[in-house]
């Protein structure tokens, strides 16, 4: 006797078609990598979303929500495994894993710990693309702007470097809306300068824990 889907939907071709996919899965599902994850549903960027964590029961737990609310979602399929092999055929793979910085400790000093934990990941995957210093940039970019008091699209900032206690912020080159600012003030980013605008690169070169505004999860 046939089921009811089998009744309400009937199959028009013999073989299951194959559709091309825009697959993003995101490895490591702390607060980071929930935090890529809601970006990649609310913006619709892909029709298939995997999540990989080693915390099995944390990672499935998490994955219901989105999946129950998939009515309000444009991505087709959610899915969720400490196996690597759920990120197979993705498009994309974002991965936020890493040991967790100690009090005190320097951001390079984390470097072997986290070389380990890539070891183990990276040669699952297939190409990896590093983010290099953007999100240092990124949050320049956002102290800048709160203290001209200017949308941080309009402020243009950059971070050299890695993203440790080494990276450098390029002076030179900041500027709003193609105004130099180190030519309306030469003495910017300097420990001569009266402003102490060197005050908005602090966070890219101090441990998170160092920071009472800054929460847990922040890389």
């Amino acid at each position: 006797m046939a089921t009811l889907k089998e009744k309400l939907i009937a199959p028009v071709v013999e073989e299951e078609a194959t559709v091309q996919n825009n697959k993003i899965t995101a490895v490591s599902f702390g607060l980071v990598g929930m935090s890529c994850a809601i970006c990649v549903l609310g913006k619709s960027l892909a029709d298939e979303l995997a999540l990989v964590d080693v915390l099995e029961g944390k990672l499935k737990g998490e994955m219901i929500n989105p999946q129950h609310g998939s009515l309000f979602l444009q991505t087709l399929k959610i899915v969720a495994d400490k196996d690597c092999s759920v990120t197979a055929s993705s498009k994309t793979v974002v991965v936020t894993a890493g040991v967790r910085q100690q009090e005190g400790e320097r951001r390079l000093n984390l470097a072997q710990k986290n070389v380990n934990v890539f070891k183990f990941i990276i040669p699952q995957m297939v190409n990896v693309i590093g983010s290099g210093c953007n999100l240092d940039s990124a949050r320049f970019h956002c102290l800048m702007a709160e203290n001209l008091g200017i949308h941080p699209s309009s402020c243009h900032v950059w971070i050299l470097g890695e993203h440790s206690d080494s990276n450098v912020a390029v002076w030179i080159g900041v500027n709003v809306a193609g105004f130099s600012l180190q030519e309306l003030n030469p003495e910017i980013g300097t420990d001569d300068d009266s402003e102490n605008w060197k005050e908005c690169t602090v966070p890219h070169g101090t441990a998170p824990h160092s920071f009472p505004w800054v929460g847990e999860g922040v890389p």
